[in-house]
C-alpha cells in the first residue's frame, strides 16, 4: 500500500507501513543538476572525474490518482516527477521530466543497524553500510595497484586491504538488499554512486536519470532474493556432465590435454572435462603465457583437436575453450572485422585500439546488429562446430567512455556492455540447440546478466592468501553475487593472477582445491605463468588429493542438480551467506563462510599454514562432515589439517546419507 504521510519533519512516501522517502524544505530528497563527467581508461581500469553540480529541488507537490501518486519536485528551474504506483506487489517509482544529460541524486531512508549487502560483486565487503559503491563495470585488479604489490613484495612488505573506494568490480548492479527485509533496484544504465555512509539515508547518485525504482519487500532473505532474481532473470540449471567431477585447466596443445587428463584419471580422480584457454594459440608477453585473440583453433598446437573432442566425449569428457569480444590487431578476424565495418571507432573515425597488457585490440560494436550476428556465427562455428561444450566468455570491461559506436557513445553503453555480452554468447548456444548440454562461463556483468549467463566466475584473484586480491576474496564475491540475485558462481582452483615474487604454493593449491570441491563447479587454472605456479599434477601427493576432492564433488552430483533447479526455478544461489537461513552474528564468518544450498555449511582455511579453524555455527543440529560428531550453534575450534576443510551438514537433511559418505572417499 501506497501512502503519503504529514508530520513536522515534512512529508513522508510510505510502503507497506515502511517509509521509503522523506521531504522538507530543510531536508530534500531530490537533487538534479548537470552531470558532468571525465573519463580516462587505462587497461582496464577507470579513472572519473564528477565535475557535476547539483542543487536541491525543495518544493514538493502531490496529486493522487486512482492509480498512482505524483510526486512533483522543483527549484523554480526544473521539475522532476517521482511517481509512485504499485504493480505485482512492487513499489514502482518512476522518473519523469528529467531531460537527458541530468545528474539525479535521490535519498532514500535508512534505519539503524541496517545492513546492505549486493550492489553486484565486490571483493573486500560484503556488508556495505558505510561505503560509498561505485556502479560501474572495470577491472578489479589494476595495473597500478599491481605494480605496487609487486613493489611492496620486492622491498618485504606485505601488501594490506585497502579502503574500499580503491577497489572496483567486474560486475557492479544497482540494486541491494537491506536486513530490514527490503530490496531496491534501479532501472538505470549510467555511472553511479550508491551511498550508504549516512546513518539516516541512503543516498543513489545517477548521472543519467533512471527509468525506476522498485522496491520490493518479503519476509526473510530468501523471499526477498526469490522476487529480486524474478525481476532481474534467472541461470537454467548447469549441463549434467559439469557435476561429474573437475574440469582441468590445461594448456600447451592436444598430447599435453590428453597425457594429463590421462594422468589424474588413472590415479582414481572424477575428471569431466578439459578446459584449454590457448585453443586458439599462445602469445608470450611480459605478463606471462597470454592467448592469441583470434578465435580459431591453432591447427599446430592443438592437431586434431575436433577428432580429439569427439573421442575425449566418447570417454567422458568434455571440451571447453576460451573467447572474448576483442580481436588482436594482427589477427585475421580483426581484418574480417575492420572490412566490415564492424568494430568500435574513436571519435576520430578511426577504429578504437586499446589494450589490457602489452598488445592492442579492436572492440566488436555489439550495438550494431550485423556485427553481433558475426561474431555470433564464429562462436557458432569455430567453438560449437568443433564440438566444444562451453568456454570462458571473458572480459567485458574495456569499453571505452568515448567509444563511438551503432548505438551512441560509449558512455551510454559501458556498464551494459557485459549483459550484450552475455546474450550473444547465450543465443550462440540456443541457436545451436544447446542448452542445458552447453555453459559459458563469464566475469564481468551488470543488471540482467542473470537473465543470460549459464555460469559466473569470480576473475583473477592472484595466486596467493590476499584477502582482496588472493584466496581471501573468493568467498565474499560468491557471497555477494547470491546477494544480487546470481545464482551460480565459481572461482578458478588456485587463482590466475601470477606476479613477480608471487607463486602459487602447493599448501594453496590444496586449499583452493577444497573450496572448489563444495563450489557449484570445480575448475582449475594453471595461472598466467604457469611454470611458476603449484599444479594438479606437480607431485604424487596432489594428485591424490585430486583425486579424492573430485570424487567427492562428484558424488554432490544430486544435491547440487537439485539445488541448481531450485536455483533455476526461485533464484535460490547455491553459496548462500549463514544469515541467508539463520539470525544471528556469525562474526568474521559472515564473509568467510557459507551455506552450499540449504544442508551444507563450509568453512574454507583462508590462513597461510593455519591447521585449525575457528568457526561459528548457526542454529541447528549438525554433523561434522569426516569425524560423524553432531555439533550445535555457537562457536568451535577444530582441527583443519590439509585435507579435511572444515564442513557439516545438517542432521535433518535429506541428504544426510550422501553426505556421510563423503568420508570414505
Amino acid at each position: 500500500m501506497v501512502e503519503l504521510r504529514e508530520s513536522a519533519e515534512g512529508l513522508s512516501l510510505f510502503y507497506n507501513g515502511r517509509e521509503v522517502l522523506r521531504h522538507s524544505a530543510g531536508r530534500p530528497c531530490l537533487y538534479a543538476g548537470r552531470a558532468s563527467l571525465d573519463y580516462k581508461l587505462f587497461k582496464g581500469k577507470f579513472h572519473i572525474r564528477d565535475r557535476s553540480r547539483l542543487s536541491p529541488l525543495r518544493q514538493l507537490d502531490a496529486e493522487r490518482s486512482e492509480t498512482e501518486l505524483s510526486l512533483r519536485f522543483s527549484d523554480g528551474e526544473r521539475s522532476i516527477s517521482l511517481v509512485a504506483r504499485e504493480a505485482d506487489g512492487l513499489l514502482c517509482l518512476a522518473v519523469q521530466g528529467a531531460e537527458a544529460g541530468i545528474a539525479l541524486r535521490l535519498e532514500l531512508c535508512a534505519v539503524p543497524g541496517e545492513r546492505i549487502y549486493g550492489c553486484g560483486e565486490h571483493f573486500t565487503r560484503l556488508n556495505l553500510r558505510g561505503q560509498k559503491v561505485r556502479i560501474w563495470v572495470e577491472e578489479h585488479i589494476g595495473t597500478i595497484d599491481a605494480v605496487l604489490k609487486v613493489l611492496s613484495l620486492a622491498i618485504g612488505i606485505k601488501p594490506r586491504t585497502k579502503a574500499f573506494s580503491r577497489y572496483s568490480s567486474y560486475h557492479p548492479q544497482p540494486s541491494f538488499v537491506s536486513s530490514a527485509m527490503y530490496f531496491c533496484h534501479a532501472e538505470a544504465d549510467a555511472h553511479a554512486i550508491f551511498d550508504f555512509s549516512k546513518k539516516d539515508r541512503h543516498r543513489l547518485l545517477f548521472h543519467s536519470p533512471p527509468r525506476e525504482l522498485i522496491i520490493g519487500s518479503g519476509e526473510g532473505y530468501p523471499a526477498l532474493i526469490e522476487r529480486l532474481s524474478a525481476l532481474l532473470g534467472r541461470q537454467p540449471p548447469l549441463p549434467s556432465w559439469m557435476h561429474d567431477g573437475m574440469i582441468l585447466g590445461i594448456q600447451d596443445g592436444s598430447d599435453v590435454c590428453e597425457a594429463k587428463a590421462d594422468t589424474l584419471r588413472k590415479a582414481g580422480a572424477a575428471i569431466c572435462g578439459i578446459w584449454a584457454q590457448d585453443w586458439e594459440g599462445q602469445r608470450l608477453t611480459y605478463f606471462g603465457k597470454q592467448l592469441r585473440w583470434d578465435y580459431r583453433w591453432d591447427k599446430g598446437l592443438y592437431a586434431g583437436l575436433p577428432e580429439r573432442i569427439r573421442a575425449w566425449r566418447g570417454q567422458g569428457l568434455s571440451f571447453m575453450g576460451y573467447i572474448n569480444p576483442y580481436l588482436c590487431e594482427d589477427g585475421a578476424m580483426f581484418a574480417e572485422a575492420a572490412a566490415l565495418g564492424h568494430l568500435a571507432l574513436k571519435p576520430d573515425g578511426s577504429i578504437y585500439l586499446t589494450k589490457a597488457t602489452s598488445f592492442p585490440f579492436g572492440i566488436v560494436d555489439l550495438t550494431k546488429s550485423e556485427a553481433f550476428d558475426w561474431y555470433k556465427g564464429i562462436i557458432k562455428t569455430e567453438l560449437i562446430g568443433i564440438g566444444m561444450m562451453g568456454w570462458m566468455a571473458d572480459f567485458g570491461e574495456y569499453l571505452p567512455a568515448d567509444a563511438v559506436l551503432q548505438g551512441g557513445l560509449g558512455a551510454e553503453w559501458h556498464n551494459r556492455w557485459p549483459v550484450l555480452w552475455a546474450r550473444l554468447n547465450r543465443e550462440a548456444i540456443e541457436e545451436a540447440g544447446l542448452l542445458g548440454q552447453a555453459c559459458f562461463f563469464t566475469r564481468s556483468g551488470y543488471s540482467r546478466s542473470s537473465a543470460y549467463t549459464t555460469l559466473a566466475w569470480n576473475g583473477d584473484q592472484h595466486v596467493d592468501w590476499s584477502d582482496d586480491y588472493g584466496i581471501g576474496s573468493v568467498v565474499r564475491a560468491s557471497l555477494s553475487l547470491a546477494m544480487s540475485g546470481m545464482a551460480l558462481c565459481h572461482s578458478d582452483v588456485g587463482g590466475y593472477t601470477t606476479l613477480p615474487r608471487m607463486a602459487r604454493s602447493k599448501e594453496l593449491f590444496l586449499r583452493w582445491l577444497e573450496l572448489g570441491a563444495f563450489s557449484p563447479v570445480m575448475r582449475s587454472h594453471e595461472g598466467n605463468r604457469p611454470d611458476a605456479n603449484w599444479q594438479f599434477d606437480s607431485d604424487q601427493d596432489t594428485i591424490r588429493a585430486v583425486a579424492r576432492f573430485s570424487r567427492i564433488h562428484a558424488a554432490l552430483k544430486p544435491y547440487l542438480e537439485a539445488m541448481g533447479k531450485e536455483a533455476a526455478e526461485r533464484g535460490m544461489p547455491l553459496m548462500r551467506p549463514l544469515f541467508f537461513h539463520y539470525d544471528g552474528d556469525f562474526g568474521a564468518d559472515e564473509d568467510k563462510a557459507y551455506l552450499l544450498g540449504r544442508d551444507l555449511a563450509v568453512y574454507p582455511v583462508l590462513k597461510k599454514g593455519a591447521t585449525r579453524r575457528r568457526l561459528s555455527l548457526p542454529d541447528d543440529r549438525w554433523i561434522g562432515l569426516w569425524d560423524g560428531k553432531a555439533y550445535g550453534k555457537g562457536v568451535h575450534e577444530l582441527a583443519a589439517p590439509l585435507g579435511c576443510i572444515p564442513a557439516f551438514y545438517r542432521a535433518s537433511s535429506g541428504y544426510a546419507k550422501l553426505f556421510a559418505s563423503l568420508a570414505g572417499l
